[in-house]
């Protein structure tokens, strides 16, 4: 188990080549076993400009990279893992573990101890499970703490002699940098305590847990009798467990308000030793399935030195929590738009941010724009054919607003407009943001005087609740609508909200 690079890379939208190298660090030792290993198909890595432009390329990070790319976006290449191969010449660099967080993206080229033609199934490779590992380790270092880009930026200049010590010779020894870091005698790590192989290190150093439930929800609205509305509330538990032992034992609930809905669909992380039968029963699925389970939803654990995630659910809310209209009517070079937004009562109307994104595509540059609108203010960006309606951090009393204009275009330019192929004509849609702390729509949350931990040390225990919203209110014509669905749900983010509204 090691790898053969690792990097750390800041990505930069709008510069050129959209990213730029804070650190990297090649293995040399590991790479000459990795020739020996991988026989006839092993590809060597490459520098770090062609790496950089081949990584940004194939995580679609670049700004000018819009065009379908068949080696790249074709069904037959649907990603389901961080794990990625790099066109390197004529020839391809697998696996690449990357993943981009913060605005950093942090990726490493884990070593295959045997032929990498075919491809040998994922689960065989002790590297890539390590080399995760390594880089939650490093994404949990540079931020934990931090409290701008100079305290960053410190952190990136530690790493080289952090990882002689925590990552000799490209093999991890200890995930939790901070230990190299507090330990400037360090020689080797020792383990006094029986420890299991899938924990690469101890943590040491004061025990804290950390908490996060973040939900998003998504959503269909037909604006059809004979056909049913739906809406799915989709919910993570993020966890951060630093506590002093080879295996210490936590036990963390999660509860709901007496109003509260109840969580289905639970997927457990590994780490998870045991749970209740009625927690795993409960499915959204069945529609005459009756096992609903209101907690308290108990997981007791042995968690990793690295964040992770607890759990995954979903949970069928009442009603979703914003009710959108969206209708668009072309008129020669000009579009007629109304959009009409409501606020459910049972949400809480303070946002860290709200606003809406109504792109225009296959079209020419905005040249003018009439508009009026009950409630925010309204950017307008001609080059890009694009309206962003800010809605600012609550809703008025009235907890509905509107929006109505007409947006005129100029003859299309050589130069790169917006396209698209499925918004032609009246098929539009607008995307709409936000993001509300210390909510969750299910109600659910993580009381922390109910965690127990049983461990040396009476731990810090810190719980956040998060709700964000990316939602879609496509306005497609009739002909557009089921293609139209396939394409929206495909590539729209995880959780994400979508709103259907048809109008004729």
């Amino acid at each position: 188990m090691a790898q053969r690079a690792v990097w750390l890379i800041s990505h930069e939208p709008g510069t050129s080549p959209c990213g730029t190298i804070k650190f990297s660090r090649r293995y040399p030792t590991v790479e000459k076993r990795a020739k020996v290993f991988n026989g006839a198909s092993y590809v060597p890595v490459p520098e770090d400009g062609p790496f950089l432009k081949a990584l940004l390329f194939e995580l679609r990070l670049l700004d000018d990279d819009k065009d379908f790319a068949e080696s790249r976006d074709s069904c037959s290449h649907i990603r389901k893992t961080s794990i990625y191969g790099l066109p390197v010449g004529s020839e391809e660099l697998w696996p690449v573990v990357a993943f981009l967080k913060n605005g950093m993206i942090y990726a490493c080229v884990p070593l295959v101890e045997q032929t990498l033609s075919p491809h040998p199934p994922l689960i065989s490779i002790c590297g890539i499970s390590q080399g995760f590992e390594l880089l939650f380790g490093l994404q949990d270092f540079l931020y934990s703490g931090q409290k701008n880009d100079t305290d960053v930026n410190t952190k990136v200049s530690q790493l080289p002699d952090l990882l002689l010590q925590s990552c000799p010779f490209g093999t991890l020894l200890d995930a939790n940098l901070q230990n190299s870091l507090d330990s400037i005698n360090f020689t080797s790590v020792t383990h006094p305590q029986k420890q299991p192989a899938w924990k690469a290190g101890m943590y040491k150093g004061k025990p804290q847990v950390s908490i996060s439930i973040t939900e998003k929800v998504k959503s269909m609205q037909y604006d059809k009798q004979d056909i049913a509305d739906t809406w799915q509330v989709v919910g993570a538990v993020t966890c951060k467990c630093d506590l002093e032992g080879s295996m210490p034992n936590v036990t963390i609930s999660l509860s709901l308000p007496t109003n509260g809905s109840p969580l289905q669909d639970i997927l457990v992380h590994p780490c998870v030793t045991s749970l209740d039968s009625a927690i795993l029963t409960s499915s959204s699925i069945d529609p005459m399935d009756d096992s609903a389970f209101s907690g308290p939803y108990k997981f007791p654990l042995t968690p990793p030195l690295e964040s992770f995630n607890l759990c995954y659910y979903t949970s069928q809310v009442p009603v979703p929590p914003i009710l959108g209209f969206y209708q668009v009517k072309e008129e020669g070079v000009q579009l007629k738009i109304t959009v009409n937004l409501k606020l459910h009562e049972s949400v809480k109307n303070s946002f860290e941010f709200c606003e809406a994104h109504i792109p225009f595509y296959n079209r020419g540059p905005i040249t003018h724009v009439e508009y009026k609108v009950s409630f925010g203010q309204i950017e307008v960006f001609r080059e890009k054919s694009l309206l962003v309606w800010i809605i600012g951090q609550k809703f008025p009393k009235s907890m509905e607003i509107s929006l109505s204009g007409t947006v005129t275009f100029g003859a299309k330019s050589h130069e790169k407009q917006p396209f698209d192929h499925i918004c032609i004509g009246g098929t539009a849609y607008l995307k709409l943001h936000f993001r509300i702390l210390d909510y969750t729509l299910t109600g659910c949350y993580a009381d922390q005087h109910s965690v127990q931990v049983f461990a040396s040390g009476k731990p810090k225990i810190s719980t956040h609740r998060l709700c964000t919203l990316h939602s879609l209110l496509p306005c497609p014509t009739l002909g557009q609508v089921s293609k139209l669905l396939e394409v929206l749900v495909s590539s729209s983010l995880k959780g994400s909200i979508i709103y259907l509204r048809v109008v004729m």
